[in-house]
């Protein structure tokens, strides 16, 4: 349990290992739910294009992501990192700011053969490129 009190609802690791072991998911996001007791799966994706996974997060909203990150490294050949998203954009509202950082750890323990962390307040801090470097430099 976060140090928020938020649990995780066990869904969020069925949908994990699926995208981790099954390689059918490409990305999962994940939110509070209505009563903001637990992190629920919101959306699971298949799509190739990380653009649909940009779009996938709201403006004014905060969420947790796992996104399998595929890439080309120079000399190496094809290479993939499961990557966790912390996305709190500046819009959300200052509690949902707080409740989402408070929480992140919880989630994010819950997952084991997560490589790259990276939180996001704008799109510029999640993008390709910036997602790319980070996973370039990991090897």
């Amino acid at each position: 349990m976060a140090s928020s009190g938020i649990g995780v609802h066990p869904g969020c690791l069925q949908d994990y290992q699926t995208l981790k072991l099954g390689k059918k998911l490409k990305y999962i996001i994940f939110k509070f739910s209505p009563d903001f007791k637990e992190i629920v799966t919101e959306k699971t994706s298949e799509s190739d294009k990380y653009e649909d996974f940009l779009e996938d997060l709201p403006e004014d909203q905060c969420r947790f992501a796992v996104y399998d990150f595929h890439f080309q490294k120079e000399g190496a050949g094809q290479r993939n990192k499961v990557c966790f998203f912390l996305w709190n954009p500046d819009a959300a509202t200052i509690k949902s700011r707080m409740l989402t950082a408070s929480s992140k750890e919880a989630l994010r323990k819950s997952f084991d053969g997560i490589h790259i962390d990276i939180q996001g307040s704008d799109l510029s801090e999640v993008s390709y490129e910036n997602v790319l470097e980070k996973a370039s430099k990991s090897f």
